[in-house]
């Protein structure tokens, strides 16, 4: 059985709203409050607690910040480094974090934890570069997968600040709030997620609203800069809605972009757990991010295979044959090519594979190099498979492979061709007899 993770976005993402819907999925709580002990950073404390959205009960996870604006929830993350672009949503929240929500908790939540970690001495004015973060996540107590995942999450956030201002990477400086905050709610994923032990992560399209938000330079439309270069280059799909403000934060965004291993979900699954992580503004729709435990069959995933096609009209029939060599010795399940006339009456062949879906790109790269081919089809397709074994039997004339496939209480026996061809020149029979000879055997 294969698990996968599925995050749906359809109130957006942040850090916090990632955290709470890890948690309340079965993340264990202490394995990561022990984790972010290890980090020996102090400043903050840690709320966990429960609340209602749209009357829909959901996993409330809050690091509350003691610097600068004690108790406020000024979460400034990404959005205040350098420049320092402490947003004020257009909600007359006088917020600037890094989630798609001001921190303002209404009355309903109730929290059951706190974890505080007030007990050093804190610089408030203190910035740090990604470097130094890095240095941060590799005194974390946990696995290598654990931390590198944390080390992507961070890199595309600075990356996508640093193109948002014209900056290089290392220029990119978070203050020392933003940076804790950041810190807590990326790590807090990665452990979250390795805890959970899945093996595949489907992120939805991330849903975002409109208008802008206000910073210390003036005012940025939404999608702010950083989420919107995020998008842009780790190929996540953007739903725009009627909402106004901020839904997709720059870490919502970082978390999406490395986390997602598939780009769809299966066809069909079991769904084993859903977990509701609680935003915090209200919208109409209820504004909590949805994070499922999906089960796959393995037969499942076994049996569904992609075509990739492409039609060919100015290659030679030497480069095709070679192509459908390499192809087949890559590992396709089959290639084969179909007569086609295409524009201007030019004949040509329909080039078509048959793969998996982790041998997508290596075909691919075999189709663009050994053909003329400038462009490439794909889609999704199921197979049934029967099963099958090999079984070697000795004739007069030597060994000979053949292929058992069974259909509920029914056998086929079916020679393979190399032992037909061998049998037939050693004895010099022709292919029919020996292939009937060769069930009869059986």
């Amino acid at each position: 059985m294969k698990k996968i993770l599925y995050l749906e976005c359809n109130s957006g993402i942040s850090g916090d709203m990632t955290v709470g819907a890890l948690l309340d999925l079965g993340a264990d709580k202490e394995v990561l409050e022990k984790a972010l002990d290890s980090l020996n950073l102090s400043g903050y404390h840690l709320h966990f607690g429960r609340t209602k959205k749209s009357g829909l009960d959901a996993y409330d996870f809050d690091v509350h910040l003691e610097m600068e604006h004690e108790h406020c929830h000024d979460h400034e993350h990404s959005h205040d480094h350098d420049h320092r672009h402490d947003h004020e949503h257009s909600h007359d929240h006088d917020h600037s974090h890094d989630h798609d929500q001001s921190h303002d908790h209404d009355h309903s939540h109730d929290h059951d934890h706190e974890h505080d970690h007030s007990h050093e001495n804190h610089q408030p004015h203190e910035h740090r570069n990604i470097g130094d973060i890095y240095k941060i996540i590799d005194r974390l107590a946990a696995d290598e997968r654990v931390k590198a995942m944390a080390r992507r999450m961070f890199y595309i956030v600075a990356e996508a600040e640093a193109k948002a201002h014209g900056i290089p990477l290392e220029e990119v400086h978070f203050h020392e709030v933003g940076a804790i905050d950041s810190i807590i709610d990326i790590i807090s994923v990665a452990v979250c997620v390795d805890n959970l032990g899945v093996d595949g992560i489907v992120v939805s399209p991330l849903a975002e609203g409109f208008g802008s938000v206000r910073c210390q330079h003036g005012v940025i439309p939404v999608p702010v800069p950083a989420t919107a270069n995020i998008a842009s280059s780790y190929g996540l799909k953007l739903r725009l809605t009627d909402n106004e403000g901020e839904m997709v934060t720059p870490t919502g965004a970082a978390i999406a972009a490395a986390l997602k291993t598939e780009d769809r979900l299966p066809s069909s699954c079991q769904i084993l757990k859903t977990g509701m992580g609680a935003g915090k503004k209200e919208f109409k729709q209820a504004n909590v991010l949805r994070a499922m435990i999906l089960s796959e069959e393995e037969e499942s995933a076994e049996n569904e295979m992609w075509v990739l096609e492409s039609n060919i009209d100015d290659c030679s029939g030497e480069a095709l044959g070679l192509a459908m060599e390499s192809l087949l010795d890559a590992g396709a399940a089959d290639v084969w090519y179909t007569p086609i006339f295409m524009k201007k009456n030019r004949p040509a062949y329909m080039l078509s594979v048959i793969c998996k879906k982790n041998q997508i790109e290596s075909m691919e790269e075999i189709l663009f190099i050994q053909t003329t081919t400038i462009g490439i089809r794909r889609c999704a397709v199921n197979r049934t498979v029967l099963p099958r074994e090999k079984r070697t039997v000795m004739t007069q004339w030597g060994e000979a492979e053949i292929k058992v496939c069974k259909y509920k209480d029914r056998e086929f026996y079916y020679p393979e061709y190399e032992s037909v061809k061998v049998l037939c020149r050693k004895s010099g029979l022709d292919y029919q007899t020996i292939y009937r000879n060769l069930q009869r055997e059986e």
